[in-house]
């Protein structure tokens, strides 16, 4: 009999939508109301899986906001309100809990999305689950793209990969990356205002989030040059034994936007990106290695259930 781990999350979630009538397949569910869309998510971390050892209380917090809100961000939505549900351990000191709800108010304040509500239960460890609540007039969707426009994501990518690999102690930028992520909400916004044809976050993995965003008939072709992987990144990959763009291409966990925009509209942007490569018709998604060569990328990414 098949169990849910030999086929992972994504056909979960891909049964769940054909059994569904009402289900967009997007990053977010998207509602339409009387000249306006409610933008609403939901994200559950739970502490032996999401949150690396030495993480603070308060950061899980404010983590647990952040990847809720970094959907919003996707779909290029205003923030309209948070709610938080939690499990927590009865053992926990009040102390502990105070420093997760602080987290929680200070990504809430940083977000500009008010907690509204929530719920809290009792579990062996700490789970919190989050739902964030957006408006948005005409969101951003995944595939709305067009032959020929630009490839392009609104940072560094790769360095929370690297970072779970460190010692979550040590303070450098993989880390704080880990601990500390931010969701691009105003880039989001922005996106949307100057005509990008699509987005998502980058949760999964790129090589994961290109293949989720993958139209029939068209493909996408990266190139390794335009990323921008520095000389260090390499080496400290190397020194730890790891292939540095299978960290760039298939862990994720850095809540960078990747998007989709035409040349003259790129040029409008009034934010800092990256332009990585192109959308074209050859069904395939593909990146051109610094030393010319063209391999196709896997389809595959992190997920849940499947073990490693």
């Amino acid at each position: 009999m098949t169990k849910i781990s030999d086929i992972g999350e994504k056909e979960l979630v891909r049964y769940i939508i054909a059994n569904s009538e009402e289900i967009i397949p997007d990053d977010t569910a998207i509602t339409h109301l009387e000249g306006l869309n409610l933008i609403s998510t939901c994200d559950m971390l739970i502490q032996s899986r999401h949150f690396p050892e030495n993480m603070s209380f308060f950061d899980m917090g404010f983590k647990a906001v952040t990847v809720n809100v970094s959907d919003l961000a996707a779909m290029g939505s205003k923030p309209l309100g948070f709610l938080l549900s939690m499990a927590l351990p009865k053992d926990l000191e009040v102390d502990s809990f105070k420093e997760i709800i602080n987290g929680v108010l200070k990504a809430c304040d940083i977000y500009s999305i008010p907690l509204i509500g929530g719920d809290t239960n009792e579990a062996s460890e700490i789970i919190i689950s989050g739902t964030a609540l957006g408006l948005c007039d005409k969101p951003l969707m995944k595939n709305s793209y067009k032959k020929g426009d630009l490839i392009a994501i609104t940072g560094d990518i790769g360095l929370a990969a690297l970072g779970f690999n460190l010692d979550i102690e040590d303070k450098n930028i993989y880390t704080e990356k880990v601990l500390k992520p931010r969701a691009r909400i105003k880039e989001g916004e922005v996106l949307k205002k100057y005509g990008a044809t699509s987005a998502t976050d980058i949760t999964d993995g790129l090589a994961s989030e290109l293949y989720e965003i993958k139209q029939d008939g068209f493909g996408f072709m990266i190139h390794e040059e335009l990323m921008g992987i520095s000389d260090e990144y390499k080496n400290m990959a190397s020194n730890l034994n790891l292939n540095y763009l299978d960290l760039v291409l298939y862990f994720g966990e850095d809540f960078e936007l990747i998007f989709t925009i035409s040349e003259e509209d790129i040029k409008k942007l009034p934010i800092e990106y990256k332009v990585i490569g192109v959308v074209n018709d050859s069904d395939i998604v593909e990146i051109t290695l610094e030393n010319g060569i063209i391999e196709e990328i896997e389809n595959k990414g992190y997920e849940h259930y499947v073990s490693e």
